[in-house]
């Protein structure tokens, strides 16, 4: 399944979702109604009277309830979509994640964090995202994860404690691909909205569990007693539609994200493995933590323990079955066995961190760098290659082994110094500005200038040592320095990422001229700070369609082709060809803007509300018009990834080529 298809399946499953939300308040709204007039009934006096009072109501008093529950449920509805609006961060938070900071002294020397860190961030540049935040469950013993977050670029990623100590590279590797599928394929934001739609319809329980407890001090409680008991059966409503929703939800998609795991890894014994640990092991997949029941959903592994009909997750043995056919359950028993007696594990090719926790008699854990692919993975700068459009457009947010393997090779080799600054708070502004200095020394002072009338002297300097080991990146290197840098970045306040966003628009601007290059890469950051700042305003997929859309897809693939050609006829050719795939029937004219950035600032928010399948063939003209030549160089091919990153459809490191 593609992409696009996996954003329609995610519109669709939004839409379920509030036709059951749409059930459950109704069936809530009517109970509620049906015990207030039982206790009007009650409180008139005999049993007969009070049959009377249920058969024909007081019209005015249940409307005036129906109302008030309404606003109840949807208050709190509203209350807590607005505790989680800051992102993905606050859902691990709230089931008391702790975050790992890869700057902080404390945690720098700890090998399962590193090895963790190390996974998670080739992960993200395989996929052409910012590296989200990283957190861990430190008290959960049970092999789990989750991911949270409206986007990617405010997306959080947690595991457990088990995860850690129980787990190998390999297997990490595929839990967290996993949990990427959900960050790329839209499930992240569904998830996030569905823990508000569910508080809102169990409240009403909630406030009945409240007036039993509020009885007790009560003298005159009889009344209280009743409501507060209805009113907490009635909740039970809700839980029931609750985890109907949830199951509805979340089940199937758990085969397709194991599914792009393998498609990922290219490899299924990671997955497989960790979900036969899961199976084998006392812990299994159970969370302690009180809140579980609200994030179940979420989980990589049943975190609760549901029954069959209120499943979250399809059962274990299923899962297992469908990545590995020929899996035997006599394997469980091995794996418990294996574990019965647990061992230190050290790390024995990692002289700096040793201990990586818990592991079988005899088990070899692997250091950080085991997965490391060699530099020559990369393709040489001044390398061409011709693409394929309709291979690209499949790549789209699916990365295969291959891009695990350059994003390894992309990691491993970005300076160790720079990697450092980028995991600064302080410095990582400064690495994503220092990618927007020209090569020109007269506009590069300019730009510094700017740097230092904005944030200071301090500032300017920094930058100025970070540009020499810029200069050095190989031209993929660049836009995974600005996605290790993000983490960092994000948690800079609200002002100083206005600011920010600000000072790298005017340093691309500085010589009144603008490299097409340095404006893709300013406007994906700063697309993806401002998201950062408020994640719940971003729009989901949208429901533009291409032929209202006409001008400003002239305009981007003009642009796109004018910057690929030197010659304006063969400009023109890779504008019509591009155009082609996208609006076949369309004559628009060749007739790239005078001024692109102010062109492709109106368009660009505009395309990125297209359809998903809208989205599809802009890809695909897009690439297309890139490689009208037959030609693509490896900046060409970043640029394309930058302009599709900005659209919300990122593309891994390398892309794939024509036959």
């Amino acid at each position: 399944m593609t992409f696009f298809a996996q954003q329609e399946r995610a519109r669709a499953q939004t839409r379920r979702m509030l036709v059951l939300f749409a059930l459950a308040v109704i069936c809530i709204v009517a109970a509620v109604d049906l015990v207030v007039a039982l206790a009007f009934g009650a409180m008139d006096g005999g049993h007969q009277h009070a049959y009377r009072a249920a058969a024909s109501p007081r019209t005015g008093v249940l409307v005036v309830t129906s109302i008030v529950v309404l606003g109840v449920i949807g208050l709190a509805m509203l209350y807590k979509i607005s505790t989680l609006r800051a992102g993905g961060g606050v859902v691990a938070r709230q089931l008391g994640a702790t975050l790992i900071d890869p700057h902080d002294p404390a945690l720098a020397g700890n090998f399962a964090y590193k090895r963790l860190r190390n996974v998670v961030e080739e992960i993200a540049i395989a996929s052409g995202v910012p590296v989200p935040e990283i957190y861990v469950l430190e008290n959960e013993p049970g092999i789990n994860a989750f991911a949270s977050g409206y986007t990617p670029s405010d997306a959080a990623v947690t595991v457990t404690r088990g995860c850690l100590d129980k787990l190998t590279r390999d297997e990490l590797q595929g839990v967290i691909a996993h949990e990427f599928s959900h960050v790329l394929n839209g499930d992240m934001r569904l998830n996030i909205r569905l823990m508000g739609v569910l508080f809102g319809i169990l409240v009403i329980g909630i406030v009945g569990g409240k007036m039993l407890q509020w009885s007790g001090r009560s003298r005159d409680s009889n009344w209280q007693v009743f409501l507060g008991a209805a009113l907490l059966v009635i909740g039970s409503i809700g839980l029931f539609f609750g985890r109907l929703i949830k199951a509805g939800v979340s089940r199937q998609r758990e085969y397709l994200a194991d599914a792009s795991a393998v498609q990922f890894t290219r490899q299924s014994q990671g997955i497989a493995g960790a979900l036969k640990k899961i199976a084998g092991l006392v812990e299994g997949s159970k969370l302690q933590t009180p809140e579980r029941e609200e994030a179940a959903h979420m989980f990589f592994g049943d975190g609760v323990g549901y029954s069959a009909l209120f499943a979250t997750h399809p059962p274990l043995h299923k899962r297992i079955l469908a990545i590995d056919p020929r899996f035997d359950p006599r394997e469980l028993e091995e794996i418990a066995r294996a574990w019965s007696a647990p061992m230190q594990a050290f790390d024995a090719d990692g002289a700096d961190v040793s201990i990586s926790g818990l592991a079988p008699a005899g088990t070899r854990v692997r250091s950080a760098g085991d997965s490391a692919a060699p530099a020559d993975m990369l393709p040489p700068a001044g390398a061409v290659v011709a693409l394929s459009p309709k291979k690209v457009v499949i790549q789209v947010a699916h990365p295969g082994q291959d891009d695990y393997r350059a994003a390894s090779a992309i990691h491993t080799t970005i300076d160790d110094t720079l990697r450092a600054c980028a995991y600064s708070a302080e410095r990582a502004p400064q690495v994503v500005l220092a990618l927007a200095l020209d090569a020109d020394d007269d506009v590069r002072a300019k730009q510094l200038a700017l740097v230092e009338k904005y944030s200071g002297a301090d500032a300017r300097t920094g930058i100025e040592e970070i540009a020499g080991g810029i200069a050095n990146l190989h031209p993929m290197q660049r836009l995974p320095l600005a996605q290790l840098a993000f983490p960092a970045l994000r948690r800079r306040t609200r002002g100083e990422l206005q600011t920010f966003v600000i000072v790298l628009k005017q340093l691309i601007q500085a010589d009144g001229r603008v490299q097409l290059e340095e404006y893709c890469l300013a406007t994906l950051v700063s697309i993806q700070v401002i998201e950062a700042l408020d994640p719940a305003k971003t729009n989901a997929a949208g429901s533009g369609r291409l032929p209202d859309c006409a001008a400003e897809i002239a305009d981007v693939i003009a642009t796109i082709a004018r910057y690929g050609n030197d010659d304006a006829a063969e400009a023109e050719r890779a504008f019509k060809l591009g155009m082609h795939e996208v609006l076949p029937d369309a004559n628009a004219a060749y007739a790239p803007p005078e001024d692109f950035v102010r062109a492709l600032d109106a368009a660009l928010p505009k395309l990125d509300r297209l359809m998903p399948a809208g989205k599809e063939l802009l890809v695909r003209g897009l690439t297309r018009a890139v490689g009208a030549d037959g030609m693509v160089a490896v900046s060409e091919a970043e640029l394309l990834r930058a302009i599709c990153a900005a659209l919300h459809c990122p593309l891994p490191p390398l892309l794939e080529q024509a036959a």
